[in-house]
């Protein structure tokens, strides 16, 4: 049986260069190109690695390649990344890791943002499959969550748990994470303002019009979908 993700992988390898400053979000296609990528003895010596992710962090320094910080740089030239689902304008949706703000500031800061993963992931119209998750300073949650509550009266609001812990869910910048679940995702561009302008919250895991690319692996075999194509 083949797999997809691996697949996916395959075809990622070739965008990444000698020289270059390379980010890489969460995921097991992800790991399956940093395996990749360890193979290849060019790219392995000659191409500096940051990623959002603890995990990939810590599997890229297991794997003996080169990591940088992303606090120390100001742009990468390429930032690989999956999602639970995207659409035929490369608009995603983040939600499982909670580490979407981190995701979102690498995908910014790179010429190239480049979606990976498997076709399940495609649809034609981003819906309410998945959650938007946001992240939230803990001094503002109370105002937050009135005002979705407000704004959005028809979603369901549900702050993370941990279930490690006794407690709330913590993010890596030391926040808070809540999931909305919406019956019916709203018009995507006024989400994505409509969310930013509330005080407190830090970031949503919407990335609107953000990815460049988009590689996916499939019973049809691996296509690279670009913006505008």
């Amino acid at each position: 049986m083949i797999d997809y993700k691996i697949e996916a992988a395959k075809a990622a390898l070739p965008f990444i260069k000698t020289g270059q400053i390379v980010g890489l979000g969460a995921g097991t296609t992800v790991s399956h190109l940093v395996d990749m990528v360890r193979q290849n003895e060019n790219l392995a010596t000659g191409v500096v690695f940051t990623s959002s992710s603890f995990k990939t962090t810590a599997y890229l320094q297991q794997s003996g390649l080169k990591v940088q910080s992303p606090s120390l740089l100001k742009k990468i030239d390429i930032y690989f990344d999956g999602c639970d689902q995207f659409d035929e304008g490369l608009n995603a949706l983040k939600s499982g890791g909670g580490i979407h703000t981190t995701e979102k500031i690498l995908a910014s800061m790179a010429a190239d943002f480049i979606l990976i993963g498997d076709e399940g992931k495609f649809v034609s119209k981003l819906d309410a499959t998945y959650p938007l998750v946001l992240e939230i300073l803990p001094e503002a949650l109370q105002m937050v969550l009135g005002r979705l509550s407000f704004e959005f009266p028809g979603a369901a609001i549900k702050l993370r748990i941990s279930t490690q812990k006794d407690g709330a869910v913590i993010s890596d910048n030391g926040n808070l994470l809540a999931d909305v679940h919406f019956a019916e995702l709203p018009e995507l561009e006024k989400l994505n303002v409509q969310i930013k302008m509330i005080p407190g919250v830090v970031e949503h895991s919407l990335f609107y019009r953000i990815a460049t690319k988009a590689i996916i692996a499939g019973k049809s075999g691996v296509k690279v979908i670009t913006l505008n194509s």
